[in-house]
C-alpha cells in the first residue's frame, strides 16, 4: 500500500509561483504513474499532470501547459509540481495520485492511492 501527504499549498497572488510537494511512501511508489489533480468548489476533480515511473514521460492539462512543470525523485519518494504565472482560475485543492497506469493519465478511476490535499488560493 501507498501513502501520500502534500505540502506547499498557500495564499499567493496572480503571478507568484509556488511548488507542491508529495511525500510517498511504500513499496509500489516506484512502480506506478502519479499525477496531480485539482478540485473547486462545485466542480469536478480534474487532472492537472502526470508522470511516468522513470520521469521520462509527462502529460498537461492544456490550461497549465507552459506555466505548470511536473517531476519526481524516486530515491526520495516525493513528486513536485511547479507552477509558475498563478492565475485566479488555479484556486483549488490539489491532490497527490498514485498507482496509474501508463496510457490513462488523465482519468480519475485510473489511481489507486490519494492524499488528502492541499488548498491553493490565488488573489487577483
Amino acid at each position: 500500500q501507498v501513502q501520500l501527504v502534500e505540502s506547499g499549498g498557500g495564499l499567493v497572488q496572480v503571478g507568484d509561483s509556488l511548488r507542491l510537494s508529495c511525500a510517498a511512501s511504500g513499496r509500489t511508489f516506484s512502480s506506478n504513474t502519479m499525477a496531480w489533480f485539482r478540485q473547486a468548489p462545485g466542480k469536478e476533480r480534474d487532472v492537472v499532470a502526470a508522470i511516468s515511473r522513470s520521469g521520462g514521460r509527462k502529460y498537461y492539462a492544456d490550461s497549465v501547459k507552459g506555466r505548470f512543470t511536473i517531476s519526481r525523485d524516486n530515491a526520495k519518494n516525493t513528486m513536485y509540481l511547479q507552477m509558475n504565472s498563478l492565475k485566479p482560475e488555479d484556486t483549488a485543492v490539489y491532490y497527490c495520485a498514485a498507482g496509474g497506469v501508463p496510457g490513462t493519465p488523465s482519468s480519475y478511476y485510473n489511481y489507486d492511492y490519494w492524499g488528502q490535499g492541499t488548498q491553493v488560493t490565488v488573489s487577483s
